[in-house]
């Protein structure tokens, strides 16, 4: 357990990786804060992991709202007196579109969300890092970010705001005790992506799946419970002198043709 005891707020705890990196942390240990927009199911994912053992509490935010961001933090606090890791795991993804035909008011709201909820978050943990000088922040990002890939440029630019949020935290943040890194995620099997194969029909969807695998020099899709592992990695003591890192966890499609 590498998160043993360890009080972990984790946003945008929907469906997919979310709820993945929330119930992992559970297994290995950590106290959770789920978080995200949905109540139901922020719950329900807080009552599977008290009926497996651990130890969680379901507190609603949206990570666009800076009264929310700190109820968040203060609930933590409430229940466990620290903070030690906060995943910053919250998006909205923008519709796939050309970045020049670009919605501008999708365009608000994907900075708003991914890039300044991220620092919204950091801001309202922070303080309290710093008087236990201890803790660690992972920002979840994307293959995006290094790879162009056609309709997602407001997703990806927006995440890379994000990244960089990670490297300017990290040095600002020197001698405190406190790591921020960043974890680039790449196609992830699981629900949202059963659910997009699906839309494509049984055959195409299938087919698709197929070929995008063998893109992947890992050999398949990687399993977001699986991906989640290097977030619970980032999070640890095993990476005490990691900080300022970007770690690329899409089973090497980041350098794929």
């Amino acid at each position: 357990m590498i998160l043993k005891d360890k009080v972990v707020i984790v946003t945008g705890a929907g469906p997919g990786m979310g709820q993945a990196l929330c119930r992992g942390a559970a297994q290995e240990g950590a106290k959770v804060v789920v978080s995200a927009r949905s109540v139901d199911a922020i719950n329900a994912v807080r009552d599977d992991i008290l009926a497996q053992g651990g130890e969680a509490i379901a507190v609603p935010c949206d990570v666009s709202d800076m009264g929310q961001c700190r109820n968040l933090a203060q609930q933590a606090l409430a229940k466990w007196g620290r903070i030690d890791g906060l995943v910053n795991s919250a998006y909205f993804h923008p519709d796939w579109t050309p970045l020049h035909q670009a919605d501008m008011d999708q365009m608000v709201r994907v900075m708003d969300v991914n890039a300044l909820g991220g620092l919204r978050m950091a801001q309202c943990v922070l303080p309290t890092m710093i008087e236990q000088k201890s803790g660690s922040i992972v920002n979840v990002s994307t293959l995006a970010t290094r790879k162009c890939n056609p309709g997602e440029g407001g997703y990806a630019m927006a995440k890379a705001a994000l990244n960089q949020m990670t490297r300017q935290l990290a040095g600002e943040l020197t001698g405190t005790g406190i790591r921020i890194n960043t974890a680039l995620m790449g196609w992830m099997d699981g629900v949202p992506l059963d659910g997009f194969f699906a839309s494509l029909g049984k055959e195409e969807g299938a087919a698709f799946k197929k070929q995008r695998a063998s893109e992947i020099p890992i050999g398949h899709i990687p399993r977001d419970a699986d991906c989640a592992k290097a977030v619970y990695f980032l999070l640890s003591d095993y990476a005490s002198e990691v900080t300022g890192a970007s770690l690329d966890v899409n089973g090497g499609d980041w350098m794929a043709p």
